[in-house]
């Protein structure tokens, strides 16, 4: 376990598990293979999309809490995995993004069209080899996410007025598109290895996802494009309500709540005038209270894992909320 006070790496998290890991990838290519060349070359693409393997990582962990870890946790991780990317491809082609982690997107390479079946391909390969596994509980824990995601995803997307967005519909959407899927990762691992700790591995996959999702929105307003493999001020540009700008409002002054709302109406907002509403944002307490929040979801995590058995595994679960929360920082 990281020693309290220094930020755990994610590679030392991963130490733990990475021959599982290795594993994981190898799965990953054996599940999309394919002899269509185009698919294959669009598979190896996504591929390079599937990023630090953090959703995996819980799957192993959380196989692995009690010390007897289930053999089909590899599978059940790249399957997830293979959920996750597909739902980025999916996010890619909505947004019109042109970048992913540094990369570009499979719409910006290949058009619309491609990007959206190659994210169909991936969620039906997903489902195919949960099927010849033949685990309908994990069938299930799969679906029950992805349904989730996909309400979320809807929702968002039909609401019109973005100054009409509280906290709790934006808690409702990351629940729904983010937290769904860390509580079916370890909702997956612990019915592979541990399923006596499902309910308390589940309770702290969705509240660890919550505050991963806070962080992620922080790290817009906070971190330079070097860090999130995008540009800083994104959400902003695309005129997504999340929770520092949700917060800010709250406080903010006609005059500066007028410069987000000319922001919000233009079509290419400038540079700097996503940098003055990012400063409108830090100044009215917007960040400030979003790590807060961020924080709360954190402590309930942490008290999930109080109910697991004191193994080296649930220190470095333990370390992960720190990773996940002080990525903002």
């Amino acid at each position: 376990m990281t020693e309290r006070g220094l930020r755990p790496s994610l590679s030392e998290i991963q130490s733990t598990v990475r021959q599982e890991l290795h594993e994981v990838e190898v799965e990953l290519r054996r599940i999309v293979d394919d002899d269509s060349p185009l698919i294959a070359a669009v598979s190896g693409h996504l591929m390079g999309m599937k990023g630090k393997l953090l959703r995996p990582t819980l799957v192993l962990l959380a196989n692995a809490i009690d010390d007897h870890p289930g053999a089909s946790a590899t599978t059940l991780a790249a399957i997830l995995e293979l959920i996750h990317v597909a739902t980025l491809v999916h996010d890619d082609a909505v947004d019109h993004s042109v970048l992913r982690r540094g990369m570009p997107t499979l719409n910006s390479l290949l058009g619309h069209q491609i990007s959206v079946i190659a994210g169909d391909f991936l969620y039906l390969r997903a489902l195919k080899e949960l099927a010849r596994l033949g685990n309908v509980e994990a069938l299930r824990i799969i679906t029950d996410a992805s349904d989730e995601m996909t309400r979320g995803e809807l929702t968002q997307l039909t609401r019109d007025d973005a100054f009409a967005v509280t906290e709790d519909d934006y808690e409702r959407w990351i629940k729904a598109k983010t937290a769904s899927l860390f509580r079916a990762a370890c909702e997956l691992g612990a019915l592979a290895g541990a399923p006596e700790y499902r309910v308390q591995l589940a309770s702290y996959g969705l509240k660890l996802g919550m505050a991963f999702q806070i962080a992620d929105d922080l790290l817009d307003y906070t971190a330079e494009e070097s860090v999130t493999g995008k540009p800083s001020g994104l959400d902003l540009r695309e005129r997504k309500m999340t929770l520092p700008l949700i917060a800010a409002l709250r406080s903010m002054s006609p005059a500066s709540r007028a410069r987000v709302e000319s922001l919000f109406a233009s079509e290419s907002p400038s540079d700097t005038e996503i940098h003055d509403v990012i400063g409108i944002v830090a100044d009215s307490g917007g960040l400030d209270y979003a790590r807060r929040r961020g924080a709360e979801f954190a402590g309930q995590a942490e008290a999930a894992l109080g109910e697991l058995p004191d193994t080296p595994v649930r220190a470095v679960l333990a370390d992960t909320i720190s990773y996940v929360t002080e990525r903002s920082r």
